[in-house]
């Protein structure tokens, strides 16, 4: 008989926690994330998560109070995978080539994973924004520092005048993260990386557009 999901005492802080107690805990995180972003938050139970893991119900609810507690860990480290994983290439984007080559490692993320799958962050966002607050705070907060990483970028080519004045890089990532995200949905639908190319395309020849050019 599967057990009840079922809320249990609050869940160990992961600071406190021995190495063998952080590994344990990192397994189950990782395998919660596999399945939701494969089958979605809704689809995927604490016994899925238990025998994916290999561990026992009690591990579970030791490592993650309940599964409102789960899910926001798993978009914690889904963000970190996300956009942690980007920083390199984020902390480039001060310069039109910097940002044609973030361009071409999104886009060929996307051929690797088949088209498939989407946005980890977006795919939870999407699903769980209108029935959970705390989930979409912490969705929001993912995206943000995804957006900072774009700005920041944006805003060093713009104070070293290499963008016109009246160009706004806050405007500018805001859109490039919408144009992104609205690229990785259609892609994901249409099994084609086309609709990405071109929205990022189209945001890069727009920023391309407002530099400053020497004569």
């Amino acid at each position: 008989m599967v057990p009840p999901e079922r809320p249990a005492a609050p869940a160990a802080p992961a600071a406190r926690l021995t190495s063998k107690g952080r590994a344990t805990r990192e397994r189950i995180l990782a395998a919660a994330a596999r399945l939701m972003f494969e089958h979605g938050a809704g689809a995927t139970s604490i016994e899925d998560v238990r025998l994916a893991a290999g561990v026992s119900t009690s591990q579970v609810y030791h490592y993650f109070g309940d599964k409102k507690d789960l899910v926001k860990a798993v978009i914690a480290y889904q963000s970190e995978n996300v956009v942690g994983a980007q920083e390199p290439l984020l902390s480039r984007l001060d310069s039109l080539a910097g940002l044609r080559a973030w361009r071409d490692a999104l886009v060929q993320l996307q051929h690797s994973r088949q088209c498939q799958g989407g946005c980890p962050i977006g795919s939870l966002g999407s699903e769980l924004s209108d029935v959970d607050e705390e989930a979409r705070i912490e969705v929001a907060a993912g995206f943000s520092r995804w957006e900072r990483g774009i700005r920041g970028g944006l805003h060093a080519m713009h104070d070293r005048g290499e963008l016109r004045r009246d160009a706004d890089p806050e405007q500018l990532a805001l859109a490039t993260l919408a144009a992104l995200q609205g690229g990785l949905l259609l892609t994901q639908i249409r099994r084609d990386t086309a609709p990405l190319e071109a929205a990022l395309d189209a945001m890069l020849d727009h920023i391309a557009s407002l530099a400053v050019t020497s004569d």
